[in-house]
């Protein structure tokens, strides 16, 4: 019988304990996000997108949106036609919309989907680590579920609590896919925003799909086509001043 070495006997034994205990807070969870895709995940992504709003009366509004985002901290929205000049801007935490080609008002924003879905695989933990406990996720807290049949990691709420604020991480890949958090309008209601459908792109992953509930109901989706990683992307695409007159794309 061939003999196992002591190390590698040590190796068996102890690697799945020690993986076991690796989490034991939501800022583990954040760093093994980064550690698992810092040195592949794509630097620019573009795509386009089709944005349904489900109204309350039962009917719909569509528009397409086209999107490019250079994480971390930058996204681009041109909403319709881009000559329209339409959209938002969303740098570095400050949000800028645009009407008619023309800044229509700032202000600063934290967009937590932005963050746990792309920027987290591209900077440094303690960045998102601050980020993340500064809009009020409770780090200490973490516990395991089962979500579409997949083991995730829930932070920032107990077993059984969906009223406070918390984003879900599928273990084996860790991706984020779920999101718990206020609405704008109401901040004692909670939204339920799903990460779906999930396709590898230029050494990182995207989600082709994300729902957005309220009252279990759901009040918005998107879907992507024509997804491109690591696209070049011109220098003007995410400044301000240059919005309307660049874009990575012009239907």
């Amino acid at each position: 019988m061939k003999r196992i070495s002591l190390s590698v006997a040590l190796f068996i034994t102890f690697t799945p304990l020690a993986h076991a205990q690796a989490v034991r807070s939501g800022d583990d969870v954040l760093r093994a996000m980064h550690d698992r895709y810092a040195n592949s995940w794509y630097k620019t992504l573009t795509f386009i997108q089709k944005s349904t709003t489900y109204n309350p009366d039962g009917t719909t509004k569509v528009e397409t949106w086209y999107e490019a985002l250079a994480p971390p901290g930058k996204l681009r929205i041109d909403i319709g036609p881009p000559s329209n000049g339409d959209g938002y801007l969303m740098v570095d935490g400050t949000l800028t919309i645009f009407k008619g080609g023309k800044v229509s008002a700032t202000r600063p924003l934290v967009n937590m989907l932005l963050v746990l879905g792309f920027d987290v695989y591209g900077q440094a933990a303690e960045i998102t680590d601050n980020v993340v406990k500064g809009e009020g996720y409770d780090l200490k807290k973490v516990h395991e579920e089962t979500w579409e049949g997949l083991p995730v990691y829930v932070v920032g709420a107990e077993q059984g609590d969906l009223k406070s604020k918390q984003f879900w991480v599928e273990k084996k890949r860790l991706l984020f896919v779920r999101l718990f958090e206020p609405t704008r309008a109401d901040p004692k209601a909670f939204q339920d925003v799903r990460f779906e459908d999930y396709r590898e792109m230029a050494g990182g992953w995207v989600a082709a799909r994300v729902e957005v509930y309220a009252n279990d109901k759901k009040v918005f989706s998107e879907e992507y086509s024509n997804i491109q990683g690591n696209v070049k992307l011109d220098s003007g695409t995410f400044d301000p001043k240059q919005f309307h007159a660049t874009h990575w794309e012009k239907p």
